[in-house]
């Protein structure tokens, strides 16, 4: 299942299919010939082993190895500018063994690995859109990391390069797999809650730098690694030992977007494709700590207007983060009464009839109905159990997108998807940057009497490593 998101454009099924069918790079380069563009799923024969790099080799994307590994692909390539987290990861997954491809440049990667089906891309925020757009300009599919880009326009051409490209997609928001996450679509969009108003997410301060300006002084780069490399398309900064790499880079902007960069395609994910949510009309920031500096403020409240549209009410999506403020008592309340606590994470639909309480990734479907003392299951609520179930489960996130690239079928978080998540998170980034709530244009991108905005929804990058 889908939404209608704006400005996608909208396939028939035959379409659609013809969309997503499996292409190689190598046939694309042969194209000269009258062979067809897009070559039927068989195309992979019998044996139906994917051949896989992976680019950007920190934690995040070790599960995504073993992934591949357990489902009997190839993993041909390890590709990082710091030549010590390669290694790691070779020591990681010693079955790979002495076969795996060692990279300190996606270009060249690119460029020699003439048999690759597909990338993974995990590197830190700002190298998101270059090396997607490479990749899929190489005819390669694509699994990105979430958030899918740095800024609001980056988000905007991805989506845009990825509705005439053939690739398969699939944005990194590992939630959108969980069948309570499908439960819970499901609800709301049969009328469980009626009418809703409001969906609270919260999360307390990150480990991340965060109201701090950058540390003086510099230190020794890291043997091997290529600092100026791993800048890329952000200005360079003096190398700071654990400062931004690896791991503490998502608290400065140059190179990330703090906490609603982090969280924003996995909380709102459910809600707006629930909800059916486009663009907000007004972004607003508030309860603000320490903003103004380079790197995400030490809190924030960050409120999405979103205008009332075919048969559903305005919604105001609410994001919560550094524990400054929290949602309302009637919904920590009916937390506490469920649970014994309010968690450190959450995510509330707030409805007419009821409340929905999904959790941070929307991975969790517990109702609770106004009459309700407390939030009960889906699986155990009676009015729940009356709702049937109409889209489809999956067995996981990164076995949903090899299995689309190898049948032709669908993801369930495309890059269209993935990146209209992204530009409405940050959306938000450019309300704190200029520390004012503004008027939002999601189709052009521009906050109303605000020129200012623009220059934070595009960015100037630095081409020498593109």
């Amino acid at each position: 299942m889908g939404i209608d998101l704006p400005g996608s454009n909208t396939l028939d099924s035959n379409s659609w299919s013809m969309n997503v069918h499996c292409m190689k790079r190598r046939s694309i380069l042969a194209a000269a010939s009258a062979a067809p563009l897009i070559l039927p799923h068989n195309v992979f024969g019998a044996n139906r082993k994917l051949n896989i790099a992976y680019i950007g080799m920190g934690g995040q994307i070790q599960g995504h190895v073993r992934s591949a590994l357990q489902l009997k692909h190839n993993v041909v390539a390890f590709c990082d500018v710091d030549p010590n987290q390669v290694a790691r990861s070779k020591s990681r997954h010693k079955s790979v063994g002495d076969a795996v491809k060692e990279y300190g440049d996606y270009r060249k990667l690119i460029d020699k690995e003439k048999s690759l089906d597909a990338v993974v891309i995990a590197t830190p925020d700002h190298w998101h859109a270059p090396i997607c757009t490479a990749a899929i300009k190489a005819g390669l599919h694509v699994y990105c990391e979430k958030p899918l880009t740095h800024t609001v326009a980056e988000a905007r051409a991805l989506r845009e390069l990825c509705r005439t490209s053939k690739v398969v997609t699939q944005t990194g928001n590992q939630g959108s797999a969980s069948s309570n996450l499908r439960r819970s679509i499901e609800l709301i969009q049969a009328g469980l809650l009626g009418q809703v108003s409001n969906v609270h997410v919260w999360h307390p301060s990150h480990g991340w730098p965060n109201g701090v300006s950058r540390p003086a002084g510099e230190d020794v780069v890291p043997k091997g690694m290529d600092w100026d490399f791993w800048c890329g398309p952000s200005p360079v900064r003096p190398y700071k030992s654990g400062i931004y790499h690896p791991a503490k880079w998502r608290g400065w902007y140059d190179f990330g977007n703090g906490s609603i960069g982090d969280f924003c395609c996995h909380s709102f994910n459910m809600p707006v494709r629930a909800l059916k949510l486009g663009y907000p009309s007004r972004v607003e920031i508030s309860n603000v700590k320490d903003a103004g500096l380079e790197s995400y403020a030490r809190a924030v409240t960050h409120t999405f207007h979103f205008e009332a549209k075919d048969g559903r009410d305005p919604v105001n999506l609410i994001y919560y983060t550094g524990g400054a403020h929290m949602p309302p008592k009637h919904i920590l309340n009916a937390v506490k009464g469920t649970f014994g606590n309010v968690p450190r994470v959450g995510a509330i639909v707030e409805g007419e009839n009821g409340m929905l309480s999904s959790g941070l990734w929307n991975s969790q479907c517990y109702v609770k109905m106004n009459d309700d003392p407390k939030f009960t299951g889906h699986g155990n609520h009676s009015e729940a159990k009356k709702i049937s179930q109409t889209i489809p489960r999956v067995r996981g996130h990164f076995q949903e997108w090899t299995d689309a690239i190898l049948n032709g079928t669908e993801t369930f978080a495309p890059f269209e998807l993935g990146g209209h998540l992204t530009e409405i998170g940050l959306s938000g980034i450019v309300a704190l940057k200029l520390q004012k709530n503004m008027d939002w244009n999601g189709e052009t991108m521009k906050a109303r009497d605000l020129p200012e905005a623009d220059t934070l929804v595009h960015k100037e990058n630095r081409t020498n490593w593109l």
